[in-house]
């Protein structure tokens, strides 16, 4: 069982079409036995690309403490929430830290939702500057930008910073409302950026959508979008064997089955994508 490989866009980095996301298990404090556990299956099981955020609880320190030589044969990333350069440099100082690593391989602008983000993050002093610094600096190889609220603020980010990569939620549920996928998906192709998608699973809603209880059709669902990768969190190491078979096995979804899925999904895509009416 091995996990195919694509390319992050610009990057020119192989990584796995399925990376573990940093929630789940990893999103708690204390639980450091069963975090390792679902790290070390992961590892096992030819993962390569792992993710987390300052703002996941206790995630960056259970990668910090599992990890140890073998961070230097992954693809680890990070992001930050703070607005302000000052902010944004205290995080990445803390991340770091908390990682056991002198760099990373991604760090991202994170949950990018609105003008006033916009605003801030690109202002004089704001975060967007350490982001530049750290890249310059050599402490992250790449930056990239998250948000899974409006498109169109994302699709303007674009425009404001020379990103490498973009985070943004792909699952059938999503078009219905507010579509990443439309919108930004196509301007970041253009842009050759590496694309990676996240809420795959709605955060496990999805998976109690009648007749659609399995993991398969949503990872096969977003596996067959233009991604470079997808990121799914894991409670268990059960939960990350059953994701990274579903992904080794999965295929180009046709065209007609994505658009019934889409239609299927339809009339829950707002409780999904808990978007406000």
């Amino acid at each position: 069982m091995q996990i195919p490989k694509r390319i992050l866009g610009r990057t020119g980095v192989e990584v796995t079409q399925l990376g573990l996301g940093g929630e789940g298990v990893l999103r708690t404090y204390g639980q450091e036995k069963q975090a390792q556990a679902v790290i070390d299956q992961a590892l096992a099981l030819g993962i390569n690309y792992f993710e987390s955020a300052r703002a996941y609880s206790g995630s960056e320190g259970y990668y910090g403490l599992a990890l140890g030589e073998r961070r230097k044969d992954i693809f680890l990333t990070s992001k930050s929430h703070q607005r302000s350069a000052a902010g944004a440099r205290e995080h990445l100082r803390t991340t770091l830290d908390n990682m056991k690593t002198d760099w990373l391989d991604l760090w991202q602008v994170h949950d990018v939702r609105s003008e006033a983000d916009l605003q801030q993050i690109f202002a004089p002093g704001g975060a967007i500057e350490a982001f530049d610094e750290a890249k310059r600096a050599g402490r992250v190889r790449f930056v990239g930008v998250t948000g899974h609220e409006d498109p169109r603020i994302m699709r303007k980010a674009l425009d404001l910073y020379d990103f490498d990569t973009v985070l943004m939620p792909v699952n059938p549920a999503e078009p219905a409302h507010r579509s990443f996928l439309d919108t930004v998906l196509p301007e970041a192709r253009s842009r050759n950026l590496g694309i990676i998608g996240m809420k795959v699973l709605c955060r496990g809603l999805g998976l109690q959508v009648p007749g659609l209880a399995g993991v398969e059709p949503w990872i096969g669902y977003a596996l067959s979008q233009a991604v470079s990768t997808i990121v799914i969190g894991c409670d268990d190491p059960g939960q990350v064997r059953q994701n990274v078979a579903a992904a080794a096995a999965a295929s180009a979804m046709a065209e007609e089955e994505q658009r019934r899925l889409e239609q299927a999904l339809a009339p829950w895509a707002r409780r999904l994508m808990y978007y406000k009416p």
